[in-house]
């Protein structure tokens, strides 16, 4: 027991600190770093628009045409429709991302935030372009008798692909690299912390017990996944825009009794984008960068643009036209995070819930306690060393510059009480180390109260339920929360069986089917704190191999571009869609 213990600190101390390298080291500036990564995404984004001269706003009309069916030619080699291709990559995107995302970057940043989310969504569409159209130009289509493998798809594509066949054969290191990182990715980002987000939230709202929701949602998952791409891509066809419809139209409901403050709160995310004032999490609140870095964080994460991911499940799109299915990927960051990402954004913002406090069990051995120490100019830092705060009748005997304080999401809280009811103020000190207060009658203390803010989905949901009439906006938030989950996970296994497919070959297909749905409950019952970090330490390192092949690769992405829209492809394939509708009317007319 003792070596199990120990093995779990070391891997939590190696987790942490791969994390800060990944994601908290960078360039210095204004006192902060701007982590890497970041700076790797958004200037990929950046080169990318300037190289194909902001393709993604000149032809934004087209991807919406292509998408909607009416170039489809169902003889074109794939597995999919465009539009199926589309709602699949959705599936994955549009998830708890524009649910709790958008409310941590509204957290952190302040309003401005999701002002730098328009910006990053505008670059991240060149990004996914180029990553979709390489997929489709290097994939792999079978051409055999694939019997009894056909259920799998016709299909394998991806940065793995396109790192191998277009950069050279000595580049299929990274390849496999990358196929091996994004693999473990699809268990942990994509599935596993997918169904703990769900029995968390269910459990917290209606008691449900988590491994009954467990079972429920990876049974959901398996009926799906062992089906392949062809049922996976019919499944998402549904419930991408069924439950895009219900969270936008809640999100409108709230938007169209608010309209009255429309044009403050747009006014509102300008300027705090660029002169933002003191914020809720207190510890940079005030600095540009801090901002500016929390909206093109959650936003880069929200529609996945650079990640690699989606180019997988566009590549089975059936086309023979790499362009035109690049194009299609042009509408996903625009639906994510300019439509989705905007809803929640101004639902939180208009309903004033992002700067309010709630009535909050603070739990002293809970994931969301922190200690923070006031600093000169009134703005507070997070501190991990262990603390001895006295209180007093609710109140910290120590106070100003230098005072260390309670924190729940990273923001003082003051009074505290004893009793859930605020009634009873606490006398005593709150030990950090030991995770307990102990009262001056020497009474043990697991949990205080006190008003906190909120972050992350439950400030959504907040946010929702204040937004509707009678408070049942809150039951949109979790049925939301529980429909982009499970299509995230869904998404995520095909993935995930594409990286096993080209590191294995047809026959670990199956058995990695198994062990993602496995995964999927495991995830639902077991608390996942290391797992949700290291989730992001192997996506940090899995997106590096797939920006280089971009840059890499940007001229053919621009040689393809300037031939697909001289040669207009999309004319012939828009006769043959008709010929093929009037002929389907024709039978029925029979």
């Amino acid at each position: 027991m003792v070596l199990l213990q120990k093995i779990a600190e070391l891997l939590e101390s190696f987790v942490s600190t791969a994390s800060s390298y990944i994601w908290d080291r960078g360039i210095p500036f204004q006192g902060q770093e701007i982590p890497w990564v970041i700076i790797a995404l958004l200037g990929t984004g950046l080169f990318l628009t300037f190289r194909l001269g902001f393709l993604q706003l000149r032809k934004l009309g087209h991807g919406f045409a292509v998408t909607s069916g009416i170039y489809d030619d169902p003889a074109e080699p794939g597995d999919v429709s465009h539009f199926q291709a589309l709602t699949t990559a959705l599936s994955a995107t549009v998830g708890i991302g524009n649910i709790a995302g958008v409310a941590l970057a509204i957290h952190w940043g302040g309003p401005g935030a999701l002002f730098w989310m328009w910006m990053t969504a505008l670059v991240g569409m060149a990004t996914k372009y180029s990553e979709v159209t390489l997929a489709q130009r290097y994939r792999d289509v079978e051409k055999e008798d694939l019997e009894p493998y056909k259920w799998e798809g016709t299909v394998s594509g991806g940065p793995m692909y396109y790192i191998e066949r277009g950069l050279g054969p000595g580049w299929k290191p990274l390849a496999v690299f990358f196929a091996t990182m994004l693999g473990l990715t699809a268990f942990l980002t994509g599935n596993a912390i997918q169904a703990n987000t769900v029995a968390d939230t269910l459990k917290t709202t209606i008691g449900f017990p988590v491994w009954v929701t467990g079972l429920i949602t990876a049974s959901i998952v398996a009926m799906v996944v062992i089906g392949g791409i062809t049922r996976i891509g019919k499944v998402t066809g549904v419930l991408a825009p069924t439950m895009a419809v219900i969270y936008v139209a809640g999100a409108l409901m709230i938007i169209g009794l608010n309209y009255d403050r429309l044009g403050s709160t747009f006014a509102l995310v300008f300027r705090e984008a660029f002169n933002p004032t003191a914020g809720v999490a207190g510890s940079g609140a005030g600095i540009f960068l801090l901002t500016m870095i929390w909206g093109v964080k959650r936003g880069l994460f929200s529609n996945e643009a650079g990640q690699g991911s989606a180019p997988i499940a566009h590549a089975a799109a059936k086309t023979d036209e790499p362009v035109s299915e690049g194009v299609v990927a042009l509408v996903e960051p625009f639906i994510d995070t300019l439509v989705i990402c905007t809803m929640t954004g101004l639902v939180i913002i208009l309903t004033g819930v992002w700067a309010e406090r709630f009535p909050t069990e603070i739990t002293l051995d809970g994931g969301d306690i922190s200690y923070v120490v006031e600093l000169e100019n009134g703005h507070y830092d997070e501190i991990d060393e262990p603390q001895q705060i006295r209180v007093e009748n609710g109140r910290y005997l120590e106070a100003g510059p230098g005072a260390h304080q309670v924190a729940w999401h990273e923001v003082a809280v003051e009074p505290l009480f004893s009793d859930p009811e605020q009634t009873q103020p606490f006398t005593g000190v709150v030990y950090s180390e030991r995770e307990l207060a102990m009262g001056e009658d020497g009474r043990e203390y697991t949990s205080l109260y006190a008003d906190a803010v909120e972050s992350g989905a439950p400030l959504t949901m907040h946010a929702f339920q204040r937004g509707l009439p009678g408070g049942w906006g809150m039951y949109i938030v979790v049925l939301s929360v529980f429909l982009f989950a499970i299509s995230t996970a869904i998404s995520w296994s095909y993935y995930g069986d594409r990286c096993a497919n080209y590191l294995l070959g047809h026959r670990a297909v199956l058995p990695y089917k198994f062990a993602f749905v496995t995964m999927h409950f495991v995830g639902a019952v077991l608390t996942l704190a290391v797992a949700w970090t290291l989730g992001d330490v192997f996506l940090g390192i899995v997106i590096l191999p797939n920006l280089l092949a971009l840059i890499l690769l940007s001229g053919k992405v621009a040689e393809l571009t300037k031939s697909y829209f001289a040669r207009r492809p999309w004319i012939e394939n828009y006769e043959v869609h008709r010929r093929l509708k009037e002929q389907r009317r024709y039978k029925r007319l029979r």
